[in-house]
């Protein structure tokens, strides 16, 4: 079963599943969001699919027909935006750190491994513990709250200061935190990360910054376990011709790491373990356009698709408008 948010002709709030017709979708009857869903499922001691089939009306909507009207959502959201954590790990993908190293080999000695490989090496060595143990811990970054969120169709609208706005096809665990402060994972989605590439070239140490940026994620969420080989294809279309198209691959058997590795890196830290917080984590990619030397421009579209989600990510690359502008502090 895939779950969908999306809005009612007059501005209200659905949920709705879709099962065998991957256009059909069927009205989850007295919840508005997947957010409550989740809440009363964990208050019933039931699975999530459990408690969307429980409640499974009759209203039928056409799923293509709800992304063509805009009226979709992200999946997960939260009624506060700031008790939604947007993160993600990186070279997690066999290959991912070949893009990594291409941006920042030019810097480093030719007979030495930069700090892309070797924090790669030690992933292929130490991500797949097979003892169940913790393994060797990935690299993380956090990108924001919940309101950098970009809705399925919407715009990833980067900075007047970013230096370049390039996509991440990525699959995203998302998260409820449960009463207990344990983390509940509600499903996956696809995902657009949306990175600034150029600035992440200047010097590693730049990471953190090219990170701030807003993302996307959804429209489904897949419930259930993630497929161990997701093969997707990730696109970017300029004036209505497509400019450059991959495929994408994912899941464990081409991840360096265990997706309950990287879940156990993340949730080791108490802060992250408030009771009633959403996480939308994404796990990483192999797969970038500015490997290949692609330089975005803003009206370009960004289409990320995969098996087993049954609706495409869509979003369009804008620039905000007007200079950087400079924050003046005042002290009080």
């Amino acid at each position: 079963m895939q779950l969908l948010q999306a809005l009612t002709p007059d501005g209200g709030r659905q949920v709705l599943a879709i099962a065998d017709d991957l256009r059909r979708a069927r009205r989850i009857e007295g919840v508005g969001t997947i957010y409550e869903l989740a809440q009363q499922a964990l208050n019933e001691g039931l699975t999530l699919s459990r408690a969307a089939h429980q409640r499974l009306g009759t209203h039928e909507e056409d799923a293509q027909s709800l992304a063509e009207q805009g009226r979709l959502l992200a999946p997960l959201d939260h009624p506060d935006a700031a008790h939604m954590l947007v993160s993600g790990t990186g070279l997690t993908h066999l290959g991912s750190a070949q893009g990594r190293d291409q941006m920042h080999r030019s810097l480093a000695e030719a007979d030495s491994l930069t700090d892309s490989m070797k924090m790669f090496r030690m992933g292929l060595e130490g991500g797949k513990p097979a003892d169940g143990r913790m393994g060797v811990q990935p690299e993380w970054f956090y990108k924001g709250d919940g309101s950098i969120i970009a809705p399925p169709g919407g715009d990833l609208s980067m900075p007047s200061f970013a230096l370049d706005g390039g996509e991440e096809p990525e699959i995203v665990g998302l998260y409820l935190i449960d009463a207990q402060g344990e983390p509940r994972r509600l499903g996956y989605a696809l995902g657009n990360e949306f990175s600034d590439h150029v600035t992440e070239r200047q010097n590693y140490l730049y990471l953190a910054h090219s990170k701030l940026r807003p993302a996307s994620f959804g429209p489904c969420m897949l419930l259930g376990e993630l497929p161990q080989d997701v093969r997707g294809v990730s696109r970017i279309v300029r004036n209505g011709a497509t400019l450059w198209e991959k495929p994408f691959l994912s899941g464990e058997a081409n991840m360096s790491h265990t997706l309950a590795n990287l879940e156990a890196h993340h949730f080791k830290y108490a802060q992250f373990l408030r009771p009633g917080d959403v996480h939308a984590h994404f796990f990483g990619t192999a797969t970038l356009s500015c490997a290949d030397g692609i330089a975005t421009e803003p009206g370009d579209v960004f289409h990320i698709e995969a098996g087993p989600f049954a609706l495409p990510l869509r979003n369009t690359l804008r620039r905000q408008k007007g200079g950087a502008q400079k924050t003046r502090v005042r002290a009080l």
